[in-house]
């Protein structure tokens, strides 16, 4: 059982060194909502969220005020609504129109995102797949909340590379809709490899069709409190880090495990899992480059980022492990450029370079994650881009993801600006040699070796 003194114990955590518990995740089923009839299918999927998420903000607020935690965002994720639309969307403008709903839903209960704009064609694409993807530009263009993400490979099936091509093309256009915005598009759309059915954070969260009709999943994150607690060991030996970490994760995932359990206590369904996920921010201090600064590393991206890297994730995943039953989701430590000033600062001083940061994604938890590179960057480029950060995730038996922001009119050295936890990130230079030939193959890329577990 948790009870109120573990909270207490977190006092200092929340009120000095940003900890929050960064989303509680409403995944819903929407799998009963399936028509051949267009409009019938958009009322269904209507009614339906608003009927089932219509407490979830409302009991957010309450166990914040309740508990004093800081709950940032209140979400929810649908199942993949490339399966939902198949037998009523005949082309791309169709699957707008259910975009339009899950938007409008979205603001009708207040939530932030909403994610499950989403296909799932890591071994191929069905018609209904392809229609999805291709309506993503117009999709993330008209709407304010809904999240998009399709994942193209897995260490069972092996990498798509013809949904690899045409995303690349797929993000060039959303760009280009978005521009005014600098390609804000772009920051609403994840393409993974092994993407989890239960993963709470935006903008990859999608309901699996493996989960029940409904699911609490919580989301936290603390980098500031583990930086402030290697603080107090500076110069200490890494099993003693190692040490420090792991407890600091465990506390910190017990004040996840109270808030899940709150929500599915008032709102009666059921908890799914809790996201260890040290997801940093922009605010000052809440930052996974400052940890590795504290570890010893002039910058994030100095030799050793990668082992100081899988040292973290490791250790918070351990920590968490014995904290909750259910750690889920990717948990982990998350590298996005833009939501992390230490990752900025770090780009800015020319320590932190894109091939860097995809060699730390082997150990992170994720992948290439809010990264703005220059606006004219070829599609093929950026297919051959996802393509290598899928083969890590494929080969390595992990999630994987990227989510590249071309920011159409800026180039090296210009600023993106994309506002709130979005924050800004400065646009990173892009290898220009070509893959082109590469990636226009066409075809999969079959599963390695070690994928036969049979």
């Amino acid at each position: 059982m948790i009870n109120i003194n573990e909270v207490y114990e977190t006092n200092k955590m929340i009120e000095q060194e940003n900890l929050d518990v960064r989303t509680i995740t409403l995944g819903i089923s929407l799998l009963d909502c399936a028509d051949n009839n267009l409009d019938e299918l958009n009322r269904k999927i209507y009614d339906k969220i608003t009927t089932v998420a219509k407490n979830l903000v409302a009991t957010g607020k309450s166990i914040e005020r309740e508990y004093g935690i800081p709950i940032v965002n209140k979400r929810i994720s649908v199942t993949p609504i490339a399966l939902i639309g198949a037998s009523s969307c005949k082309c791309p403008e169709d699957y707008v129109k259910i975009a339009e709903t899950l938007d409008r839903a979205a603001q009708t209960v207040g939530v932030n995102f909403i994610g499950g704009y989403s296909a799932l064609v890591s071994k191929g694409m069905t018609e209904s797949d392809e229609n999805l993807i291709r309506s993503i530009p117009q999709a993330l263009a008209i709407t304010e909340r809904v999240c998009s993400s399709v994942n193209v490979g897995s260490t069972k099936t092996g990498i798509n590379m013809d949904a690899v091509k045409l995303l690349g093309e797929i993000i060039l256009e959303t760009a280009e809709r978005t521009k005014e915005r600098d390609s804000l598009g772009c920051a609403k759309l994840v393409v993974f490899c092994n993407a989890p059915d239960d993963n709470p954070f935006m903008a990859g969260a999608f309901h699996g069709v493996t989960e029940a009709d409904a699911i609490i999943n919580v989301g936290v994150s603390g980098p500031g409190v583990v930086k402030t607690a290697l603080q107090e060991i500076r110069g200490a030996d890494f099993e003693t880090l190692c040490e420090t970490i792991k407890k600091t994760a465990f506390k910190i995932t017990r004040v996840g495990q109270l808030v899940a359990q709150e929500a599915s206590k008032r709102m009666n369904i059921p908890f799914g899992i809790i996201d260890l996920s040290l997801a940093p921010t922009p605010a000052v201090g809440d930052s996974i480059a400052e940890i590795f600064e504290e570890m010893g590393l002039e910058y994030a991206g100095a030799p050793g980022t990668t082992a100081a890297l899988a040292l973290l994730n490791d250790q918070v995943k351990k920590g968490g492990v014995m904290a909750s039953s259910y750690v889920g989701g990717l948990s982990g430590a998350f590298i996005p450029v833009s939501e992390d000033q230490g990752m900025i600062n770090a780009v800015s001083a020319g320590a932190l370079t894109l091939e860097k940061l995809e060699a730390m994604t082997c150990v992170c938890s994720v992948g290439l994650d809010m990264i703005a590179i220059p606006g004219d960057t070829k599609a093929t480029t950026i297919s051959g881009i996802i393509a290598d950060e899928m083969a890590i995730g494929m080969v390595n038996q992990k999630t994987t993801a990227a989510r590249l922001i071309p920011v159409i009119g800026k180039t090296v050295g210009d600023r993106a600006e994309f506002g709130g936890l979005l924050g800004y990130a400065p646009v990173m230079p892009v290898n220009q040699f070509s893959c082109d030939a590469f990636i226009n193959r066409g075809g999969r890329i079959p599963a390695p070796i070690h994928s036969f577990k049979n």
